[in-house]
């Protein structure tokens, strides 16, 4: 019988289901998270008789055949690429993507990656850096006698120092997009590193055709919502319970069999 094993994946799936859904509200905080999305497809069919195998001599065909089920996979956790609410803050390095595309990070190992979570800081050298201490691309420095900084929608940092009128510019920062940005690896800490799937990161400045400007004092939120997540988990229990009396089920009827004298 193989309702058993059937059943046993339809459970499996839904378990993945609610892992997803759980990640998801966990990271209902987290700045510029994107909600993700569990895909399933069925498994392998056993054919017990084909489709159009001819029945008699006269040349007539089954029209539709015997196909049986094996049950279900899971075929991919997919990102929903949907843009959170701008929340302000006011933090002179608190940088909002608002449009398309990822700021460009320095790893330690010297491997770049992307995120869109702009709460910047700077060290105490003055390099712009992530939360996490990682250089933020191209490396700008902000010297320790500058009085304020300000970073307009294409990117450009400036510093005001005391008695000069006009700002002085420190570089740039430019931003990357992907042409298949649900094919990023995520590596965790708001970050995302190529592969083959995204494609080579396409760089450009902030405002230009095809790439979003960047927000001074403001963050992006989470872009989860929590009553669609909910919905999901309901359904995903509903399901696991269905399958789980399916499971019942197959046990009673071989129970049945056993009994049979």
């Amino acid at each position: 019988m193989n309702a058993l094993q059937i059943a046993a994946s339809g459970m499996s799936a839904q378990q993945m289901r609610v892992d997803v859904v759980s990640n998801n509200l966990a990271n209902m905080s987290t700045t510029a998270y994107n909600a993700r999305r569990a895909d399933f497809a069925d498994l392998m069919y056993q054919q017990v008789q084909q489709p159009g195998v001819i029945t008699s001599e006269a040349g007539t065909m089954l029209p539709t055949g015997v196909q049986l089920g094996m049950g279900v996979r899971p075929s991919s956790v997919s990102v929903i690429l949907q843009q959170g609410t701008l929340s302000q803050t006011g933090g002179d390095l608190d940088l909002a993507v608002d449009g398309k595309g990822y700021l460009e990070v320095t790893l330690p190992s010297g491997q770049t990656a992307y995120t869109r979570d702009g709460a910047l800081k700077r060290t105490a050298d003055g390099l712009i850096v992530t939360s996490d201490g990682y250089q933020v691309t191209p490396g700008i420095t902000i010297p320790s006698d500058a009085k304020s900084i300000a970073i307009n929608a294409d990117g450009e940092v400036y510093a005001y120092f005391e008695g000069q009128v006009m700002p002085t510019q420190l570089g740039q920062i430019s931003l990357a997009t992907f042409t298949n940005e649900k094919g990023l690896e995520a590596s965790g800490s708001n970050l995302f590193l190529e592969s083959a799937a995204s494609g080579p990161p396409i760089a450009g400045a902030p405002g230009t055709q095809g790439f979003g400007v960047l927000r001074q004092g403001y963050l992006e939120s989470s872009s989860v919502d929590a009553v669609q997540e909910i919905t999901e988990l309901i359904k995903a229990q509903r399901g696991y319970e269905l399958n789980a009396k399916v499971i019942t089920a197959v046990d009673q009827m071989m129970s049945a069999t056993t009994q049979v004298k």
